[in-house]
């Protein structure tokens, strides 16, 4: 049974392990995505809530982080997240617990009041979980990525209706 709960301290070692193994061999990974985690944890981009593992048999399998970010347009900034990364441990890939991590994170995010969350990820994997292509919503990244790549999920129905702009990350993101 998996049970998803908020990340603890003491699991940081665990979870840069995960990552380290869950992104070794990604062709479109910089293979740093640890290093990327420690630097949100500090930065005021980190919610503690929306920062998540999953515990099977009492060990850390996987682990998501959810960070604020803005997508800013000539209308003002609006609220969102950036879900970066999800990572599962390779013993326990392709048994849905990157699944339940994002549908638990979705779920959190959500009752925390956010409205859509932004992504780069698998082209082929996080549109099963509702997510679209940014340029559906006129949304872009700051960097140079493949469209098919950039997704976005809106968490409440219209919270991304008039919204469109430049997504601006944490400079965590970029360090």
């Amino acid at each position: 049974m998996i049970n998803i709960r908020p990340e603890k301290p003491a699991d940081f070692p665990a979870i840069k392990t995960i990552l380290q193994l869950a992104f070794a061999y990604d062709e479109h990974s910089d293979q740093t995505e640890d290093l990327l985690v420690e630097r949100l944890r500090k930065s005021p981009a980190y919610i503690p809530e929306l920062a998540m593992v999953a515990i099977l048999e009492e060990k850390v399998a996987g682990h998501i982080l959810l960070t604020k970010i803005d997508i800013v347009s000539d209308q003002g900034n609006t609220p969102s997240l950036a879900l970066a990364p999800v990572s599962v441990h390779p013993d326990y890939q392709n048994r849905g617990f990157g699944g339940s991590l994002i549908k638990a994170a979705h779920q959190q995010a959500q009752q925390l009041g956010y409205g859509s969350i932004v992504l780069l990820g698998h082209a082929d994997y996080y549109p099963r979980f509702g997510y679209k292509l940014c340029r559906d919503y006129g949304i872009e990244l700051p960097f140079p990525a493949p469209a098919e790549n950039c997704m976005v999920i809106e968490l409440r129905e219209g919270a991304l209706t008039g919204i469109n702009g430049m997504v601006k990350y944490a400079p965590a993101f970029f360090e």
